[in-house]
C-alpha cells in the first residue's frame, strides 16, 4: 500500500511541479529562487500527507492552495523581505514571446503588495473563482473581489489603461 501511495505521488509531483513553478514565479514577482523553495515546501507538505490528499477530489486544486498559503506565510515573516540583488537574473526565454513584456508584467507584480499579488494570480493565471480564491487564502469573498478591485487598478496605473495588450501573457 504504502508503495502506491509513494508511486501516486511521484507521478503527481512529475506532472505538477512545472505548473507548481510558474504559478509561483508569479507569486513572487520572478523571484525563481523563492519560487524554487516554495514548490519544493509545497511538494514536501504534500508528500507528508499524501494518504489523505490522495482521496481528495482535486489534488491539483489542493496543491495550488498549499503553495499560495506558503506564499502567503513566507510574506509575513520578517525575513522575507531580504533580496540578494534588485536586478532579475540572466535567463533565456526560448520561445516563450517578448522578454521586455514579460519583464514589465514581472516588475508590475512585484510593487502589488503580497496578498494582491495572490488575488491576481488566483484569479486570473489559475482561473479561480472569487469563492476558490476566497478560500486558498484564508479570506472572505468579499475580501478578494475588494483585493481584485484594488489590484487591477494599481496594474492600470503601473501599465496604462492598455491591460488588453498584457493580456496575452
Amino acid at each position: 500500500m504504502r508503495q502506491v501511495l509513494a508511486d501516486q505521488y511521484a507521478e503527481f509531483a512529475a506532472a505538477r511541479a512545472g505548473h507548481l513553478y510558474r504559478s509561483a514565479c508569479l507569486l513572487t514577482a520572478g523571484d525563481t529562487y523563492l519560487a524554487e523553495d516554495l514548490v519544493q515546501e509545497t511538494l514536501g507538505r504534500l508528500y507528508i500527507s499524501w494518504h489523505r490528499v490522495a482521496r481528495v477530489g482535486n489534488p491539483a486544486g489542493y496543491a495550488q492552495t498549499v503553495l499560495t498559503r506558503a506564499f502567503l506565510a513566507h510574506q509575513r515573516r520578517r525575513s522575507s523581505k531580504e533580496r540578494a540583488t534588485a536586478e532579475f537574473p540572466e535567463q533565456a526565454y526560448a520561445d516563450h514571446g517578448d522578454v521586455p513584456l514579460r519583464l514589465t508584467l514581472l516588475q508590475a507584480l512585484a510593487r502589488l503588495p503580497a496578498k494582491d499579488r495572490a488575488v491576481v494570480v488566483l484569479r486570473y493565471w489559475e482561473d479561480r473563482s472569487i469563492e476558490e480564491t476566497a478560500d486558498a487564502m484564508n479570506a472572505s469573498s468579499s475580501a478578494v473581489r475588494t483585493r481584485c478591485t484594488r489590484a487591477l487598478g494599481r496594474l492600470r496605473e503601473l501599465l496604462g489603461e492598455d491591460l488588453g495588450e498584457y493580456a496575452r501573457f
